[in-house]
């Protein structure tokens, strides 16, 4: 299982989110290329970068975002206000390995069934489930879209993975049942990655184990150190199993 540690940046500081408010952000008093630049060096493959400027349509953080992709060292998976064809492109060349988008895809699904075909392995849905709704625009407005019809609607794209949020546990930050994410991974035709669900180093244990989760992000935890990412990601290697010796 892949962990993607994560940052989110906001006025061109690292913050996490309490309660999904972005007009309530913790801030960490952090330099965020140092904090990229750990996530490689703790051994991570890949990290997650959510600009919070771009989900309000701020292009305040842009330069910033250049300098983490550039410094980073491992690919970094960019997610934030992805409104246009362009923007997705724009980034992609800049060198982001991967493009998550969320609201524009339940506004114009077509445009991301298009991307995906043309920009394979680089395209990422974000499916955030909220009492049994997908909801848009950075959590604030449910789309009356049931996660299992917006799933089917993209069963058919080439996409590099689909993130979905499980906002109830996120926000409530109580011990994962991991039961709607793990109940949506089964619907799911491209690899999927769990975010909301991990607060502990014991979630990431039980994480691992269930079918058609490829992955999961982690941020808050992270920053309070109530995991350590080495060790998270040692976690992550899935144990094997002992096999009888017959002789």
């Amino acid at each position: 299982m892949m962990i993607y540690p994560t940052l989110e940046l906001q006025n061109g500081r690292c913050v996490t989110l309490e309660r999904g408010r972005l007009d309530e952000p913790l801030i960490w008093h952090v330099d965020p290329l140092d904090i990229a630049r750990s996530f490689a060096a703790a051994g991570a493959e890949w990290m997650h970068l959510s600009d919070f400027d771009a989900v309000v349509g701020q292009n305040s953080n842009a330069g910033l975002v250049e300098e983490i992709i550039r410094a980073a060292g491992i690919p970094v998976q960019l997610g934030g206000g992805f409104r246009s064809r362009e923007q997705v492109e724009h980034w992609i060349d800049k060198g982001a390995g991967r493009i998550v988008i969320g609201t524009q895809a339940a506004r114009d699904p077509d445009m991301v069934r298009e991307l995906a075909k043309y920009h394979p392995d680089q395209i990422v849905l974000a499916v955030d489930v909220w009492h049994g709704q997908v909801m848009i625009e950075g959590w604030q407005t449910p789309s009356a879209i049931l996660p299992e019809t917006y799933l089917a609607a993209f069963e058919d794209a080439p996409l590099a993975a689909i993130i979905i949020t499980d906002i109830d546990s996120d926000i409530a930050e109580s011990e994962a049942s991991l039961s709607v994410i793990s109940g949506l991974a089964g619907l799911a035709r491209a690899p999927v990655v769990a975010r909301g669900t991990v607060h502990t180093a014991d979630d990431i244990s039980r994480l691992k184990y269930l079918p058609g989760i490829s992955g999961t992000i982690i941020s808050r935890a992270l920053f309070t150190k109530a995991i350590d990412l080495s060790e998270a990601l040692e976690l992550a290697v899935p144990t094997p199993e002992q096999v009888a010796d017959f002789r």
